[in-house]
C-alpha cells in the first residue's frame, strides 16, 4: 500500500506529537507506570500503618508504671538510639505480635520526645 504524499506531513506530526506528549507527561505531567504507582501505594500504606501503631505505642508508654522516669531518660539519649530504648521498654511491641517493630519504635520515640 502506498501512502499519498499529502498524508505524510500529518502522519509525521501525529507521531511527533504522541512522542512529545509521552515525554512531557512522564517528566512534568506526573504520569507514572503501574509499578511506580504500586510502590507509592505500598509506601504510603506502610507509613500510615506505622503512624497508627505509633499511637498504640504512646498509649502503652503512658500505662507503664515507670513512664515518667523512662521518658526523661529517653530525652537524654541520642536520637539514633531512641528506637532501641523504646523497643527494650516494651512499648513498641504491639498486642498480638511477638516482637517490637523498629519503625513503630522510631515514630513513637519522636512523639514521646517532641
Amino acid at each position: 500500500m502506498k501512502i499519498p504524499e499529502w498524508f505524510k506531513p500529518g502522519l509525521n506530526g501525529v507521531m511527533l506529537g504522541a512522542a512529545l506528549a509521552a515525554v512531557l507527561g512522564f517528566t512534568w505531567g506526573g504520569w507514572v507506570t503501574g509499578g511506580s504507582a504500586r510502590q507509592m501505594a505500598s509506601d504510603r500504606s506502610r507509613s500510615d500503618v506505622v503512624a497508627a501503631l505509633a499511637q498504640v505505642c504512646v498509649e502503652q508508654s503512658k500505662r507503664d508504671p515507670q513512664a515518667t522516669t523512662r521518658i526523661a531518660e529517653l530525652k537524654t539519649i541520642a536520637s539514633y538510639s531512641r528506637a532501641e530504648f523504646v523497643m527494650k521498654s516494651g512499648w513498641a511491641t504491639i498486642p498480638g505480635t511477638p516482637e517490637p517493630n523498629r519503625d513503630v519504635a522510631s515514630s513513637c520515640a519522636d512523639k514521646l520526645v517532641g
